[in-house]
């Protein structure tokens, strides 16, 4: 597995991330140790975590995938980067939210707890807070790196003037800066090309895209009408979102659209669709998340088969119409 520089640090990691959002809810304990001993053999070193995970369960359950993770860790916590956020409620307590120098404290602690470490290699913030000041987010997140307990922090679902907005307060302030955004991008996605991903590859920023396969749904094998049991469509408190983002006829109709091109390709529609992120030059480690181990190796070939540009070509007018968020939902 190629590994790569992380935005402008000196820290490399590898060219896929792995996604952990499914890991004791969707995916029992048995299931989420084997998609991380797959992910480990692929060569990936990189994971990805929240203390709201996982992902689709009910608040009481906050926090078991950064668990499982850690059981699974054990003595090899230096043989990988581990990635972690905070912002989305844990717990019934008003701060037990948010982007607040109470909660950012709180939820590292309660997160390195469970990850059974003593820090994480980045610590994120999963969304913008309109209630709580940049200046004192970041003056926090100055006071953790300083700690030693994170090496690096970024952010999740920034909007391009956030991040801008963030990064130069910290200048001024000379406190710790954000060195990685992760926002939603796929062949379906695609609206963060206009104003994100250009200031990222400004600025040196990383970029670890979330959702590369839109939750699954261009690996082309959902159908139009009520979502099968058992994938991201139906999973608990998570259904409506991922529905309300790609379960309409356009999408369907654009998957159809894709399928030959990557039948003429000889790959299948995962890979074809891993292939196209990684082409973005300002993409550093695109997360990809799994329910079954086997699932990983679609995107394992897109790394080792970079997508042919005429292909890419091709894909980028199909799939113009996704730039502009009026028609991307």
């Amino acid at each position: 597995m190629e590994h790569v520089r992380f935005g402008r640090t000196g820290l490399k990691v590898s060219r896929l991330c792995l996604g952990t959002m499914t890991f004791g809810y969707q995916c029992d304990d048995k299931t989420s140790f084997a998609i991380m001993d797959a992910a480990a053999e692929a060569g990936i070193t990189f994971f990805d975590t929240a203390d709201a995970y996982p992902l689709g369960a009910s608040r009481r359950e906050s926090g078991r995938t950064e668990e499982l993770i850690g059981e699974w860790l054990g003595p090899r916590r230096d043989e990988f980067i581990i990635a972690s956020k905070c912002f989305f409620p844990t717990g019934k307590k008003p701060w037990d939210m948010g982007n607040s120098r109470k909660n950012i404290v709180r939820a590292l602690d309660a997160s390195l707890r469970r990850l059974g470490t003593d820090y994480v290699d980045l610590y994120q913030l999963h969304s913008w807070d309109t209630e709580t000041p940049i200046d004192e987010t970041l003056q926090a997140l100055d006071d953790v790196v300083r700690s030693g307990k994170v090496r690096y922090v970024g952010c999740s679902n920034f909007l391009a003037y956030q991040l801008a907005r963030s990064i130069g307060r910290a200048e001024v302030l000379g406190t710790v800066n954000f060195v990685s955004v992760q926002p939603r991008y796929n062949l379906l996605f695609r609206e963060n090309e206009r104003e994100l991903f250009p200031f990222c590859l400004e600025e040196g920023i990383a970029v670890i895209p979330y959702n590369p396969l839109a939750g699954g749904f261009l690996s082309g094998k959902h159908q139009p009408g009520a979502p099968t049991e058992g994938g991201r469509f139906t999973l608990g408190t998570a259904a409506d979102r991922y529905q309300e983002r790609y379960w309409h006829d356009r999408m369907f109709k654009t998957v159809d659209e894709l399928r030959p091109v990557a039948q003429a390709s000889g790959v299948s529609m995962a890979t074809m669709a891993m292939q196209w992120v990684l082409a973005n030059p300002v993409i550093t480690s695109p997360i990809v998340g799994a329910s079954r181990p086997e699932q990983l190796a679609d995107s394992v070939a897109a790394v080792d088969s970079p997508i042919d540009p005429s292909v890419k070509a091709t894909l980028d007018e199909m799939t113009h119409e996704f730039r502009f968020g009026d028609n991307a939902r």
